[in-house]
């Protein structure tokens, strides 16, 4: 067999498993839950940084872009925004979330956003002194108007 045929096999090999794998239901639900209540902002400022770096994946208020339709982006969309939703939502602030310094050491260790989101998302990749913002709004916040908070034991 010719470098060419392999080649052209393996295309249409690769191809067809890409077809295929789009038949897999996970990724696609893309449901937006009602907002139970969102957090009373200290800031403009700091709902602005949480709306471009956080609510994708910690709100019920998800912009599914085109790509969390195709598998297998829309797999770890779907993974990303269900395990963020778990561990912090802010649309349910009402609900137990994590603790202000939990929160606060994502976000300075440069754990959150992800880098996978940072890639396709210029508005996450925050500059230190939006990083530093948005410590210091998401500390306000939580003084101002705490969430119930989770109880680790």
């Amino acid at each position: 067999m010719t470098k060419g045929r392999l080649a052209t096999r393996v295309s249409l090999g690769a191809l067809a498993l890409l077809l295929l794998i789009q038949l897999v239901p996970y990724g696609r639900s893309h449901t937006n839950p009602p907002v139970t209540r969102a957090p009373h902002w200290n800031s403009a400022a700091t709902e602005r940084l949480v709306a471009g770096g956080c609510n994708d994946c910690h709100s019920n208020l998800t912009n599914w872009r085109w790509y969390s339709n195709v598998a297998p982006a829309s797999w770890l969309v779907q993974r990303d925004v269900d395990g963020g939703r778990q561990h912090l939502n802010f649309s349910e602030w009402n609900k137990p979330q994590p603790s202000v310094d939990e929160v606060v050491r994502a976000i300075r260790d440069g754990g959150m956003p992800p880098v996978q989101y940072k890639i396709v998302h210029a508005d996450a990749r925050l500059s230190q002194s939006q990083r530093d913002a948005l410590v210091r709004g998401v500390q306000a916040t939580y003084r101002a108007d705490p969430p119930p908070t989770r109880s680790h034991g």
